[in-house]
């Protein structure tokens, strides 16, 4: 019940997620335990012995390490501090979630999702009216968060209800959840719609191969493509694009990539040191920049997930996320065809979301793909119900 109501506890305070996680996860290890406290032990375990884990471990091992040389010790303890608890949440979620959820729990979070939905159309209706009447924030950007939630358990909780042969269920599901994005303000949402729908297209149609190459082949260009993604767009992107997308400030977006590209370009192999890009402007690599580029990086995180880690962790930081985005697909591909579906589409709405919003290291994001990687992996030890 606690994992079902992630999506309305988010609607209505937009940083809910890491808490309401948590509590699932920590209910589901003491489930666990007391039914079966080595097999959770395995189950926990086990994963972090293959290929994928050891490079994840690596990953956070240099992530640890590079706090050595960062210029804001306390800073990037803080962001550790915030990011790892969750982790440790949404990984214990999803590990130990899946097979253990009640009959009716894709029920009950098909209907938490709906009402979710529901409460973000109608606030954005009525000119946030409900956020009014609770005392919430007056803005509309406060219900971004909310919507790409949405968009992520809502991938894998379609999924699970179509599995289950839930026609009715994953038809409400899929328009409120259309209804519900469209109608909100984040653009990224809306990117991350349009990449998983695109991939799904793609899943349906060509063979596996093919399908699991270009996911691996967009990770991979987007990961490669980051450290000079500015310089790019400020190239060859038209004005016409920036006057369609001026509510999505494109000209700042644009300059910002470039600012974190360049101090990338001034410290390419370690970076500035884990959790630093909230003073990313007073790092040392920034020092010899001009004072365009030092004005843009006082931003607080470079809008690209995949730039944050060049920035922060340097070309070493970059080659283990990659492998570890590959070695991700290759786990999947080995996974039954049905599977593929749902995993790839929350693949290219999350990599598509991390590549123009938010900071890497917040909690919110990931508590979120946590709880849909729970709702995904359900779906892939339960049989289809007659």
């Amino acid at each position: 019940m606690v994992l079902c109501a992630v999506p309305a506890a988010m609607a209505l305070a937009n940083r809910s997620s890491p808490v309401v996680v948590g509590l699932a996860a920590l209910l589901f290890l003491a489930a666990a335990l007391i039914e079966d406290r080595r097999g959770a032990w395995r189950n926990l375990s086990a994963p972090l012995t293959t290929p994928l884990g050891l490079c994840a471990l690596a990953f956070l091992g240099w992530c640890g390490l590079s706090l050595a040389w960062s210029p804001f010790p306390g800073l990037s303890l803080k962001v550790a501090g915030e990011f790892t608890p969750t982790l440790a949440g949404a990984y214990l979620l999803a590990r130990l979630a899946p097979g253990r959820m009640a009959p009716g729990a894709a029920s009950l979070g098909a209907w938490m999702l709906a009402l979710a939905c529901a409460f973000i159309v109608v606030d954005l209706a009525s000119d946030l009216a409900l956020r009014r009447l609770l005392g919430g924030r007056i803005a509309y950007f406060v219900h971004n968060r909310p919507a790409m939630t949405i968009l992520l358990i809502g991938i894998p909780l379609a999924g699970l209800l179509t599995m289950r042969r839930q026609r009715w269920a994953v038809i409400v599901v899929v328009a409120l959840c259309l209804a519900a994005i469209l109608r909100s303000v984040s653009g990224a949402a809306s990117l991350g719609l349009v990449a998983a729908l695109a991939t799904a297209l793609v899943v349906r149609l060509a063979p596996k191969r093919v399908a699991l190459g270009l996911a691996g082949a967009g990770l991979g260009f987007a990961l490669t493509i980051a450290p000079i993604e500015g310089d790019v767009l400020q190239r060859f992107m038209p004005e016409a694009a920036h006057q369609r997308l001026v509510q999505s400030s494109s000209r700042a977006r644009v300059a910002i990539a470039q600012s974190f590209g360049a101090a990338v370009a001034a410290e390419p192999w370690r970076g500035a040191g884990y959790g630093t890009s909230a003073r990313f402007a007073e790092v040392p690599a920034a020092a010899g920049l001009a004072p365009e580029f030092r004005e843009m990086l006082a931003v607080g995180h470079p809008h690209n997930s995949f730039l944050q880690v060049w920035a922060e962790l340097g070309i070493i930081g970059a080659a283990l996320a990659g492998a570890i985005l590959m070695l991700m697909l290759t786990a999947l591909a080995a996974l039954p065809r049905a599977s593929h579906l749902p995993a790839l589409s929350l693949v290219a709405a999350a990599a598509a979301i991390a590549f123009v919003e938010h900071g890497a290291w917040q909690s919110w994001w990931t508590a979120g793909l946590g709880a849909a990687i729970a709702w995904w992996r359900e779906s892939t030890v339960r049989q289809p119900e007659a």
